[in-house]
């Protein structure tokens, strides 16, 4: 059975399940440098993503797409492509440019009691002169039962609890058994929308914008994060942020303006770094989760030592950290798509669910698209180079290398097959990363680390291959790796094995044979504000590095740009 789930509004995408296999996942902003958080709007893009991979539109079996959209359009910002109605709501979708309506459930369920598992049937799927029958299911949904199908507690047949929160709903706990395919819900652990953090944000320091108002943006929370480390916690600031949440809560959407106004008129004239302000209310929220998520665990009977993590809330790693830390739970799960990049994969996985009651997924987090056919573009010369003879050239040279293999990896994070790679011995290069991506210089630079050395440098250094838990770099290794701690010690970690990516293992093993390092620096290898490269073409058209390493093939520009190694590097190999 194919089973194919389409997630047609930001961070559209199209997976494919065989059976209980997923085949791929493709994300348009994978596809031709589109813009990151690319949505599908026409079947046509549809019909080419599948084609990709060697299969038809009327070759699939079944079709779901993600749900969306409340039931109050007064309650809810402007979203052109949306209409809702008293009985569901509608995507505009056109069918090869020209215009159609398709209906899909909505974002969330109305009430405690709803099934949040409920399976919507349509009939109105465009193609070409024909309508395809489909099924829709809530958007949390597909957040739940990504998470969950590809946890290790779903291979295991555990139950687990599920933590949703997502930048249109309240921070949500629920509870699966699979023992008895029960899904419960148990309530929000408190009224904030996961769009609270970045519009709080766009009120102080650079994130700040014109006027008393501002909008949710997909591009900010990963950089307040980011900043934060350059403020300081000030914990009285949490009596009167407490006051404002109780006195002011208004419905959901536009509580966050509201909150944020409140809060400011509550501390004119106190002259607060506005730096200090945002770590204040990361820390405020961060410590809220947890303190609400363990009122909740205590006053349910359900139990559960496994914890997933989901919604765009998941991307933040610190708060992640929290829960890991707090002791709640035995295992905390976040998957490598917690946000929608997911929602795809989230709603095949629920429709597979329904047809035959499997939970788990047979899953390889490199499942994105396929590199194009590599060349050698004008201006670069290539070269047969060994995994050992580029893990040399980091060493040596002090550049970073563009590395591109194999399939993309699924979410928003680079994990070794879309990245920029560099040695982490010189300071200088964490600014020279930054500079290329033309990113703010207070941005960190994430470390990839080889398994088994992980808890040897980092603390706690457990194994995390999807970069999504924060990590503390141990006081011996801080002059050794100043290019992957961030302003506050801490590091973004993504550890890899053998059996998970065998190129990079391979990379790293060979580096740290050469430095007695065993990481590397890596940062996502794209331009600015777009998807990752999806190919050699691409990384040679971006004046970025003069390497680019793909499938032992090392291409370097021939007219060289002019960055030499920083004489920190050059007094760590020396």
């Amino acid at each position: 059975m194919l089973i194919c789930g389409l997630k047609l509004t930001h961070d559209g995408a199209v997976a494919l399940l065989q059976d209980n296999r997923l085949l791929f996942s493709i994300e348009m902003e994978k596809i031709g440098n589109n813009d990151r958080y690319s949505a599908i709007e026409d079947i046509r893009d549809v019909e080419q993503l599948l084609a990709r991979e060697g299969f038809t539109l009327s070759g699939i079996d079944e079709f779901v797409v993600d749900g969306w959209g409340g039931d109050d359009a007064d309650a809810l910002a402007v979203q052109p492509r949306l209409q809702i109605t008293a009985e569901n709501n509608f995507l505009s979708l056109l069918n090869f440019g020209r215009e159609a309506e398709l209906p899909v459930a909505r974002y969330q369920e109305k009430t405690l009691a709803s099934d949040v598992l409920e399976e919507f049937r349509f009939n109105r799927l465009p193609y070409k002169g024909a309508q395809l029958p489909y099924s829709s299911f809530l958007h949390v949904t597909g957040h739940l039962m990504s998470a969950y199908a590809t946890s290790p507690f779903a291979a295991k047949k555990e139950p687990a609890f599920l933590l949703i929160w997502d930048g249109g709903m309240y921070p949500r706990l629920y509870h699966f058994d699979p023992a008895v395919n029960t899904m419960t819900n148990l309530g929000p652990l408190f009224l904030m929308i996961g769009n609270m953090y970045s519009i709080f944000a766009q009120h102080f320091g650079p994130f700040r914008v014109k006027g008393n108002f501002a909008k949710d943006s997909l591009s900010v929370a990963g950089k307040v994060m980011a900043y934060i480390a350059l403020g300081k916690v000030q914990p009285e600031l949490f009596k009167k942020m407490d006051d404002v949440y109780y006195e002011h809560y208004e419905t959901p959407m536009g509580f966050a303006n509201v909150f944020t106004n409140e809060f400011k008129k509550s501390i004119e004239g106190c002259d607060i770094p506005d730096e200090n302000i945002l770590a204040t209310f990361h820390d405020y929220l961060g410590s809220m989760l947890v303190e609400k998520l363990g009122q909740k665990l205590s006053r349910t009977p359900l139990k559960a030592g496994n914890l997933c993590l989901a919604g765009g809330c998941a991307l933040n790693i610190k708060w992640n950290s929290q829960i890991r830390q707090s002791g709640l739970f035995r295992q905390v799960y976040v998957p490598p798509f917690p946000n929608d990049s997911g929602s795809a994969i989230g709603m095949a996985a629920a429709l597979l669910y329904k047809r035959t009651g499997l939970t788990c997924l047979d899953w390889n987090v490199y499942g994105g698209p396929a590199l194009g056919r590599p060349s050698a573009p004008e201006g670069w010369q290539p070269r047969a180079c060994s995994l050992k003879e580029l893990a040399s050239l980091l060493h040596h040279s002090g550049e970073p290398v563009v590395f591109l293999n194999g399939r993309a990896e699924l979410g928003p994070r680079a994990l070794g097959n879309r990245s920029i790679l560099a040695s982490p011995a010189s300071p200088g290069m964490k600014d020279i990363l930054n500079d290329i991506k033309q990113r703010e210089h207070y941005r960190p630079v994430s470390p990839i680390c080889l398994e088994e050395y992980a808890a040897d440098i980092f603390s706690p250094g457990h194994a995390d291959p999807y970069m999504l838990f924060d990590h503390q770099v141990r006081r011996q290794w801080l002059h050794r790796i100043p290019a992957v701690t961030h302003l506050d010690g801490s590091a973004r970690l993504q550890t890899v094995n053998s059996s998970q990516n065998p190129e990079i293992h391979e990379l790293l093993m060979h580096f740290c044979a050469e430095s007695g390092i065993p990481l590397l620096c890596n940062t996502s290898a794209n331009f600015h504000g777009k998807g990752f490269f999806p190919d050699v073409t691409s990384a040679a058209a971006w004046a970025g590095t003069n390497y680019i390493w793909s499938d032992c093939t090392l291409f370097e520009r021939t007219s060289r740009l002019l960055r030499q190694p920083t004489e920190q590097h050059a007094a760590q190999i020396a």
